[in-house]
This record gives C-alpha cells, sequence and structure tokens, in this order.
C-alpha cells in the first residue's frame, strides 16, 4: 500500500484509536499495529482488534512535506474508487465511517501483494484480472479529471482534463528542477501533438492508473490462488479506461500479455490499437513515467533509486516521446 512513518509509539497508538473512534469501532479493542510498505506517500498500517478483525489505517504526510500537485486529498479519491469498484464486484477494502480527507480507515483485504509465480498460476490470474479490470471500465463519472479536485474541478471533456494534468505534472518538473532525459519544454511540445487523439474518449470511467503488481492481492485458496483484491486506488481518475493499460503492463507491452487481454474483452472490455489509441497509449506511458522521475525529487529518495529511475525508467520515457513524435504528422482518425 504505502510507507511512511506509521507513527510509532504513545502518538500512533492515540492516532489509530481515535480512527477507530470515529467509525463506530471500540478503540479499546485495539491490540495490535503493524507498519505496511510497498508505496511511496502516505503512512499505512494494519490494525488488529481483539476479536481478530483487521483494517487497514491510511494517513497522509502533513501539507508542508513536498508533493506533486496532484497529490492532495488523494484518500478522498481512494475512498470514491473503492465505493465504485465494490458496486460492479470488484474485490477491493471497504471504507469504514466518513472522514476520508484526514486519514482512511479499510477493511483489510485477503491476500500478499502479486509476486512470482509458476505459469499454470499466472496466467489464470491475469485472466481474471483481465475480467476484474473490464468490470471497473463499466463504471462512469460524472465528469474528467481526479475526483477530489487538487487541479480544480472536474473537466466536461477528456483533452481538456488530461491536458491540465500534464500541464501540472510538468509544472511540477520546473518547480523542483527535476532532471529529466529531454528538456521539460521539448516534452510539453510533443505532447501537446497528440492531444488531438483523446477527442476519442467521450465517456468519463473509472481508471485506477496504479495497477502494477504490489497493487494486485493474491489470496490461495482450496481451489488455487485468485485476486483477493486491488489496493492503493488513490490515484484514480475518471478518464481514458485505456490509461489502466500503462501500470498494468508496468515497463512493458500490455499487447504481449494475451492472457490479461483475453479475460478483458471476454467480460465485455473494448481494448483497440489502431492508430489513435496507440498515440493515446504512449502519452499515457509518458505521463507515469513522468511521475515516477519527478517525484524522485519531493521523495527525496536516495542514489539506488534515482540511478534505476534514470537507467530505467527515463529510457521508456524517452520511447514514449519517440513514439508519440512519430505520430505527430499522421492524422489522429485515420486510424492507422
Amino acid at each position: 500500500m504505502g510507507e511512511g512513518d506509521a507513527g510509532a509509539g504513545a502518538d500512533g497508538w492515540e492516532r489509530a484509536g481515535r480512527a477507530l473512534r470515529e467509525a463506530g469501532l471500540p478503540s479499546g479493542s485495539l491490540v495490535d499495529r503493524r507498519a505496511l510498505s510497498g508505496g511511496t506517500y502516505n503512512a499505512v498500517e494494519e490494525l488488529r482488534l481483539a476479536d481478530g478483525s483487521r483494517y487497514v489505517l491510511k494517513v497522509p504526510p502533513p501539507p508542508t512535506v513536498p508533493a506533486l500537485a496532484h497529490e492532495r486529498r488523494l484518500l478522498v479519491s481512494e475512498a470514491e474508487f473503492y465505493r465504485r469498484a465494490a458496486a460492479v464486484g470488484v474485490p477491493v477494502p471497504s471504507p469504514v465511517g466518513d472522514r476520508h480527507d484526514g486519514h482512511l480507515l479499510m477493511t483489510h483485504c485477503p491476500g500478499e501483494p502479486w509476486g512470482d509465480l509458476p505459469d499454470s498460476e499466472h496466467r489464470p490470474l491475469r485472466k481474471e484480472l483481465g475480467r476484474l479490470v473490464a468490470r471497473l471500465h463499466r463504471v462512469t463519472g460524472p465528469g474528467f479529471g481526479y475526483p477530489s479536485g487538487p487541479l480544480g474541478p472536474l473537466a466536461p471533456d477528456w483533452r481538456t482534463a488530461f491536458t491540465g494534468m500534464y500541464e501540472a505534472l510538468l509544472d511540477d518538473a520546473r518547480r523542483y528542477r527535476a532532471w529529466l532525459p529531454r528538456p521539460v519544454d521539448e516534452v510539453a511540445r510533443t505532447a501537446r501533438t497528440a492531444l488531438r487523439a483523446l477527442d476519442r474518449v467521450t465517456v468519463p470511467r473509472l481508471v485506477h492508473f496504479d495497477l502494477w503488481r504490489g497493487n494486485i492481492l493474491v489470496e490461495r485458496t482450496e481451489a488455487g490462488p485468485r485476486v483477493g483484491g486491488l489496493i492503493d486506488g488513490e490515484r484514480m481518475f475518471w478518464g481514458d479506461p485505456l490509461a489502466d493499460l500503462v501500470s498494468l503492463a508496468l515497463l512493458g507491452d500490455i499487447r504481449q500479455d494475451a492472457d490479461f487481454l483475453s479475460g478483458c474483452r471476454e467480460a465485455g472490455g473494448v481494448i483497440e490499437f489502431d492508430g489513435p489509441a496507440r498515440r493515446r497509449l504512449a502519452l499515457y506511458r509518458s505521463y507515469l513515467y513522468l511521475i515516477m522521475i519527478v517525484e524522485t525529487v519531493p521523495r527525496a529518495y536516495g542514489g539506488e533509486r534515482v540511478t534505476w529511475v534514470r537507467e530505467t525508467v527515463a529510457p521508456r520515457l524517452t520511447a514514449a516521446l519517440d513514439e508519440i513524435g512519430r505520430g505527430a504528422d499522421t492524422p489522429a482518425d485515420d486510424g492507422s
């Protein structure tokens, strides 16, 4: 989920007890707290009560902590994602209580983050995941963009919303003087050449945008492994479902994941890889890889992480920008 200071000592116990009380749960039955790791922004811990029930408490850093522009009120978006996903039968945590800004208390999902699995388990799980993602993308929203409003109100069209999201991230790069493999103004010019392809997206749909394996829990049952939950929905937005394919094949190519695509299509998911779709995918890849690079500054990552980002993520960003550039002279609606 996330990582950070889970609130060691008496202050952490008081914070956890307060969250339980506000949710109508018996704070006096709290018997154990365990910090969870795997993310990069919020402090997250598992709470165990005397009756054996388990909850997860997520708390954002203080507002004085450096962050990207869209990283405000993330927990509001996360709670919204869980409510909407649960309504279509996708396994997710359930928010507990009504407060989802200062903290988010939620039920615990079974399973562990997706690790290395043999093909006999990996392939059917990817197919199941495809079916679940197709369900997510049936959910429609009231407008385009981030629902918690960090960049302003929802937009009436996807091009307007995503342009604002992309420009806010480039402003972050300038503000933090982040290293990029190409000058930020060049990145901006390249991205603008693909924006016309966004006009094909006319319905705002639920997009998780962070479905890498660490955010997919695998539960082992007598019948075999299954997806136990999709977690960390804090980066969700209303937009183009094609954008989810980027993190689902992080640093790779979703077109090589035949099992996922098969499951998604079997469940009614519509996935196309024509010319406009490929340009949109390249644009979304560049957005995610920009986030991964720019966030190294406000997160104050150490040398090894920065080296990995520059050697592994930056070439993928460059490749995405090159793909966008190659399609710059091709009409966005030609289907080539």
